[in-house]
């Protein structure tokens, strides 16, 4: 598919809504980020060769950060299978750190070339990118330089972008003016600590930073900002429906006159459309919109379901549901019941009792159980209580942990358990060459396979004992080191073949009953999403499978966000005991426990996040008019 003008890009993807009076920016919603960066991809592609059909050279101002990898990649594929040429194409990138050594692995030099320039025909000449080894009284010049290269080119005909959580676009941070041009910039401290995990930490990341400033963007003809992820929700919402202000730079594009926001469905999600979208226009009440606007009303009014009157739905906007259901009295006991009976302390289900109305079936009374765990602690992390549950009530529980996670552990803690072996073992090759590897590594440089292994082996070390002290034999925990993410960079490769057999394998031999897998796709580094493509890719593959018409995949989260209670199918209370023995289990993963490396923009320890959250969610309940629960882990059914 190739458009002829650039506002193709505006039609009605599936499930697509009309912008309201709430927003003062053109967005469209995408079902995931794949389908959208395919279409940016297009109506990039459609520019060159109508830039090139008229022998004109094709000016892009490009993004990096993860938001437009996809797109690269469409670009390159383009290339290599459609003839896609990019030898009248002229690049000026956004922004670099500064000071930063163009063939550093952080460096936006690198990122560009390895996820775009290196696989196209652009000439060298006609890449810009801001140079980060610049001395500090060249600066200046060379920034003005910079606006110059782009003035003489002829302009940006089209501009890509992200958006960051403080609300940045390229670096232009909170206080940016409108009129700012391309210039040095003082990083905020949430950026670094966004940027905190491709460096292996804060200490690593720079301070400042050479960027376009927001003239500079402004003036380009067309502009598309990607933002992927309930992470980006609010700083969307404020973008496209707040005031235009310097604190949150995005909104200066609500002046820009062709200008689109690209979103996927969980960064629009606090969009007023989305959110609430019987406060815009009349709905088509589906089952769940109901529980979602029901559930909110209980909120705004600070009551719980079953005292919601007439009034209250017809004060909110929702005087169309009583219509439909008839009335408050009716729809809230409907609505109650069906939240209660989410509600159990049989995660496997509850033997020799009627299932009719709850979340997991009775029979067969002992299930095998296969819970995935991205990382070697995601499993105690988001569901220590109902992991800890299963085991208690009889079933066959395995888990398989899809990574090695080694990246995740500090040269400081990899040494001292070196140095532990040494003791032990003083005259041997092996360790002592772990030991040099890692005093003389030297920063941002990938570790070498003995280091890799040796990181490995202590969270698998780790593993073993949060299984074991929740009951789980050896033989029942599987440590799957998915090929995927082996490269011992914080960039991993797609998932392949290999992967999807190493998943059927372990499927196929435990036939389980019920499949735990990891929901929670707002990890800062992308391994959640590829180990649960990993476990859906399995399912797939095997759905013809006489045992999987009785597996049932239950999607959990917690470790970044939690399912709102309008999504919960299973949710599992825990007592006040089973909270410290879940934190237990937790603090088994030592390397994790303390200055964590990939936290993500949550800069609490892993236990305590997940303590909060778990009560949270048991709050919730708890003012929807349910029993008052120490905590409860949440689950969504995946129907394949």
């Amino acid at each position: 598919m190739v458009m002829s003008n650039y506002k193709e890009i505006a039609f009605q993807p599936a499930g697509q809504f009309e912008e309201t009076r709430f927003e003062k920016i053109h967005n469209i919603i995408f079902e995931n980020s794949l389908e959208a960066s395919k279409i940016v991809a297009y109506e990039i592609a459609a520019l060159i060769r109508k830039k090139a059909a008229a022998n004109e050279k094709c000016v892009l101002g490009l993004a990096t950060g993860s938001s437009p990898i996809k797109v690269y990649e469409e670009l390159v594929k383009l290339h290599k299978e459609e003839g896609l040429s990019f030898a009248n194409v002229i690049t000026f990138n956004l922004d670099e750190y500064w000071p930063m050594q163009p063939k550093n692995i952080q460096s936006y030099h690198y990122f560009m070339h390895e996820h775009l320039f290196n696989h196209i025909d652009i000439l060298p000449e006609n890449v810009h990118i801001p140079n980060g080894t610049i001395q500090p009284e060249e600066v200046y010049q060379y920034c003005v330089d910079y606006e110059l290269k782009i003035k003489e080119a002829g302009g940006l005909d089209f501009q890509l972008l992200g958006i960051g959580r403080t609300g940045h676009i390229g670096f232009n941070e909170p206080g940016s003016h409108y009129n700012s041009s391309t210039r040095s910039i003082t990083l905020d401290h949430i950026t670094r600590e966004d940027a905190a995990s491709s460096f292996l930490g804060i200490d690593n990341v720079p301070k400042k930073a050479i960027t376009m400033g927001i003239s500079t963007i402004k003036k380009a003809k067309r502009v598309i900002l990607l933002a992927w992820g309930e992470g980006k929700a609010g700083v969307v919402q404020t973008a496209v429906e707040g005031e235009v202000s310097s604190q949150i730079p995005a909104t200066y594009l609500q002046h820009h006159h062709n200008a689109t926001f690209v979103l996927d469905k969980e960064a629009a999600s606090e969009l007023t459309r989305i959110k609430t979208p019987w406060l815009v226009s009349s709905c088509v009440w589906t089952e769940e919109l109901k529980k979602k606007a029901i559930f909110w009303l209980s909120d705004k009014v600070s009551k719980p379901i079953l005292k919601l009157t007439d009034k209250d739905y017809n004060d909110y906007g929702m005087a169309s549901l009583l219509v439909e259901e008839g009335s408050a009295y009716e729809l809230n006991i409907k609505i109650f019941n069906g939240l209660q009976n989410t509600i159990t302390g049989w995660p496997g289900g509850k033997p020799n009792a009627d299932d009719s109305k709850r979340p997991e079936r009775s029979t067969p009374a002992k299930k095998r159980v296969i819970i995935f765990s991205p990382h070697p602690d995601d499993d105690v992390i988001s569901m220590g209580g109902t992991f800890d549950r299963l085991v208690e009530q009889g079933h066959e529980v395995h888990i398989a942990y899809q990574t090695s996670g080694n990246i995740a552990v500090s040269d400081d803690d990899a040494l001292r358990f070196a140095e532990v072996a040494k003791s032990m073992s003083p005259d041997s090759t092996k360790i002592n060459g772990v030991i040099t590897s890692i005093q003389n590594k030297e920063a941002n440089e990938i570790d070498t396979l003995d280091v890799r292994r040796l990181k490995g082996d202590i969270r698998k070390a780790e593993s073993l004992g949060a299984t074991r002290y929740l009951g789980v034999p050896d033989n029942q925990v599987h440590f799957l080191n998915l090929p995927f993410y082996e490269t011992g960079k914080v960039k991993k490769n797609n998932l392949s073949q290999d992967d999807l057999d190493i998943m059927c394998e372990l499927i196929d031999k435990v036939k389980p009953h019920q499949i735990y897998a990891a929901g929670d796709l707002a990890d800062p580094h992308g391994t959640h999403k590829v180990c649960l493509d990993a476990v859906f890719g399995a399912v797939d593959a095997l759905k013809g499978n006489d045992y999987m018409n009785d597996c049932w995949v239950w999607l959990y989260r917690g470790a970044w966000f939690e399912w709102q209670p309008y999504e919960i199918e299973m949710a599992v209370p825990m007592s006040p005991d089973q909270v410290v023995k879940k934190r237990h289990a937790i603090f088994y993963h030592q390397s994790q426990k303390d200055n964590v490396m990939f936290q993500g923009n949550d800069a609490r320890e892993f236990w305590v996040r997940a303590e909060d959250r778990n009560r949270l969610t048991a709050e919730k309940y708890r003012n929807l008019g349910m029993t008052d629960y120490a905590a409860i882990e949440a689950f969504k059914r995946y129907h394949f």
